[in-house]
């Protein structure tokens, strides 16, 4: 019973995921009324509003023109319906996706018509020059981002020395002479950056609606223009396929319901291998001393009983616990040493990726513990006998005899431990997870690893598409897909542990032969 409901939760995971990128033609219906909507069908369900009809769920699209993405179209009031061969599908960076006609396409070179043979062909060359006039924005936004590092922190040092009552004059000096160099070194970025957004600006494609109104939408507003109802069964693979790696290698828009997945994913991962780092040692430490060398008493029963209560201690009071020693006691204490200047704005006082990873570390020791006091009790008594009749001392019989053979239920909690912090969300909404993450935790910016940033998670961005989004509808099946990826990533994750745990048995059992 078990194993159907996992192969029947994951079987549904993976269809509602496999299908959502897959191309859908665009259909148009005619309606008893005499409007015409044009969208894709995603659904049908019985009319809870007239007994034995059914109705249609239609992805219209064109928020910014109609305000919602989908709407219920009764099957009674349809009248005709085709599927029109010049309907093409916008995919843009904001308002979601776009359904129409195309009519012509605006630039500096003139009008160009739908009709015109080339018309294709031109709009991909001007979909690839805005996605590199684009790509160079962002650019030119990070470097200005950069230069203005050192009069932020100056003002920090500044702010810092009038609350002290301390002379300001050499500072005042150094700011104003930091301001200077950063407005000469941004002038030609901000000239730059003028002459992209209007060339970006430049080139309009004028889409028509299914009720014949006119859209001028800018063509770098445009992640992909596709006419899904002319495209081949190899055009809707590479289709599929292309966006299947956009919600992967991508950065998210439109809240989260729309683009890619990619710093959850980093996020995610990083955290996990942060955590791994900081409670396999934890955890082995106490198994090995409540195995190995403490006497069975009142103190160790007291940590066995703290281990055995830790494990059935709800996931939100580990956050509590988090929120107040790590964040605010620990890392305010940093702060108070290392970033006085910096105060009151927190450095490592508020919530990022360290303790985050150091919660879910406290979260998932008596996993590891358990696990690893299993191997060490499977390691048979004669080993460490003959070990020790050898002349190794206490210390080198459990470094190179015993931890070698319990290696493998280390690793064991390893896995367990990582199937269970990689899905956590609770601890993480107070010691760091955020909806919308400007960095990455890990970049090419000195000193590189950033343990003080926040950073987006998968289980906290499921949670945010899924109940948080103001467009549910849109949101849903990037719920399931997102729930596929960290699927994916556990078993990747556990996968790996299982292969060093399997070859080290094989290499103990060939040591033993």
């Amino acid at each position: 019973m078990a194993l159907a409901m996992i192969v029947g939760l994951v079987g549904v995971v993976v269809s509602v995921s496999a299908s959502f990128f897959w191309p859908r033609p665009l259909v148009e219906l005619r309606l008893a009324s005499g409007a015409v909507v044009l969208g894709e069908e995603w659904g049908r369900e019985e009319d809870p509003g007239a007994a034995n009809q059914s109705r249609l769920r239609l992805k219209t699209g064109n928020r910014d023109v109609a305000g919602l993405d989908f709407r219920w179209v009764r099957e009674a009031e349809v009248t005709g319906r085709r599927i029109p061969a010049d309907a093409w599908l916008l995919e843009r960076r904001e308002y979601g996706n776009f359904y129409g006609v195309p009519r012509s396409l605006e630039g500096p070179q003139g009008s160009l018509p739908a009709d015109h043979p080339a018309f294709a062909q031109r709009l991909e060359a001007a979909l690839a020059e805005a996605r590199r006039l684009v790509a160079r924005e962002e650019q030119l936004l990070r470097r200005a981002s950069r230069l203005h590092e050192p009069v932020a922190e100056l003002r920090l040092r500044l702010a810092a020395a009038h609350r002290q009552g301390k002379d300001t004059t050499g500072l005042e000096g150094q700011l104003a002479e930091a301001s200077r160099r950063e407005q000469e070194a941004a002038a030609p970025l901000v000239a730059e950056l003028v002459v992209l957004r209007e060339r970006a600006a430049a080139v309009e494609l004028v889409m028509a609606t299914a009720d014949a109104q006119e859209r001028r939408i800018p063509v770098a507003g445009v992640v992909r223009a596709v006419p899904v109802n002319r495209l081949s069964a190899g055009g809707k693979i590479a289709l599929y396929l292309a966006r299947w790696w956009e919600f992967l290698s991508g950065e998210p828009r439109e809240s989260n319901t729309e683009g890619g997945i990619f710093p959850a994913i980093f996020g995610t991962a990083l955290m996990v291998l942060l955590m791994t780092v900081a409670v396999v040692p934890l955890g082995v430490i106490t198994a090995v001393y409540l195995n190995e060398y403490a006497r069975d008493n009142a103190f160790t029963g007291a940590v066995r009983l703290a281990l055995a209560n830790l494990a059935g201690v709800p996931s939100i009071v580990f956050g509590a616990f988090g929120l107040a020693f790590f964040v605010y006691t620990v890392g305010g204490g940093v702060d108070r040493l290392f970033f006085s200047d910096t105060l009151p704005t927190p450095t490592f006082g508020t919530g990022g990726i360290l303790w985050a990873s150091l919660t879910l570390a406290l979260l998932t020791v008596p996993v590891v513990v358990v696990a690893t006091e299993e191997g060490l009790q499977a390691v048979p008594q004669a080993v460490r006998d003959g070990a020790r009749a050898l002349g190794a001392t206490r210390w080198q019989t459990l470094r190179r005899v015993v931890l070698p053979y319990a290696t493998p239920g280390i690793l064991t909690g390893t896995i367990l431990a990582v199937a269970r912090g990689a899905g956590e969300v609770a601890p993480l909404m107070l010691t760091g997870v955020v909806k919308l993450a400007p960095a990455l935790p890990l970049d090419g910016t000195p000193p590189f690893f950033h343990l003080e940033r926040k950073f987006m998670h998968l289980g906290f961005h499921i949670y945010d598409v899924g109940f948080q989004s103001p467009n549910i509808e849109a949101a849903k099946p990037m719920v399931y897909a997102t729930v596929l990826v960290l699927l994916l990533l556990v078993v990747a994750l556990n996968l790996t542990a299982i292969t060093l745990r399997s070859r080290l048995r094989r290499r103990l059992r060939s040591a033993a032969v």
